[in-house]
């Protein structure tokens, strides 16, 4: 276990050293999406003025996708609830939420239809959420969702505009168990990090998202 631990201990400082003289970007499981959503963000409809709602802290979404909102209407946790939005009936231009869906205690369904009524029509809402992941309480931790789970959440919506996941099965063994799980990625294609952080194996997708519309 000394061995083990010893080993550990150096393979972190190596990561740190070799991380150390460049930027750090998101870290590890949202580096992929983050960087695939700012890239879909331009095919998006409304992104000039948008009233968008975010919830439960979800507001990094809006410059992600590149939207200039009018206005940002934060919904957050437990002052509101996903499952029934204290507002009216097509309200908003975006609905955004970001690793939200694994925490909701109780329907999925039920959400996603909330968020659907709260739109106006041609409306997007963007989820972000996880499938391949430790059990992390923000209070509760309830879900896991493949980019198939998430495409039949929004079967009844006009159409899914893009649904993906990231992962693969190195990420934990490589990098969660050498203390780099929260260490921003170096936007830098040849760092080992990178690479890591860039490299997706559907079948093994550790984070998932959905953008629909209404």
């Amino acid at each position: 276990m000394e061995k083990l631990s010893l080993y550990r201990t150096l393979r972190h400082y190596a990561w740190r050293l070799i991380n150390k003289p460049f930027p750090a970007g998101p870290h590890i499981t949202r580096y992929y999406m983050y960087d695939h959503l700012r890239r879909v963000g331009p095919r998006l409809p409304g992104r000039e003025g948008p009233r968008v709602l975010s919830i439960s802290h979800s507001e990094n979404l809006a410059p992600l996708l590149g939207l200039t909102p009018s206005e940002v209407v934060s919904a957050n946790h437990p002052e509101y609830n996903i499952l029934a939005l204290d507002f009216p009936d097509e309200s908003f231009d975006y609905v955004l939420s970001d690793q939200v869906f694994e925490h909701i205690e109780g329907d999925p369904f039920h959400a996603a239809r909330e968020c659907h009524r709260v739109l106006k029509p041609g409306g997007i809402a963007v989820h972000t959420t996880c499938f391949n992941i430790h059990i992390h309480a923000s209070p509760n931790d309830f879900w896991r969702f493949t980019p198939e789970a998430l495409r039949l959440l929004h079967r009844d919506w006009a159409q899914i505009i893009d649904v993906g996941g990231w992962g693969n099965p190195q990420v934990w063994s490589v990098v969660d168990k050498d203390g780099m799980r929260w260490r921003g990625v170096p936007p830098v294609k040849w760092h080992p990090m990178n690479r890591i952080a860039m490299k997706n194996d559907p079948l093994w997708p550790i984070i998932t998202w959905v953008i629909a519309q209404k």
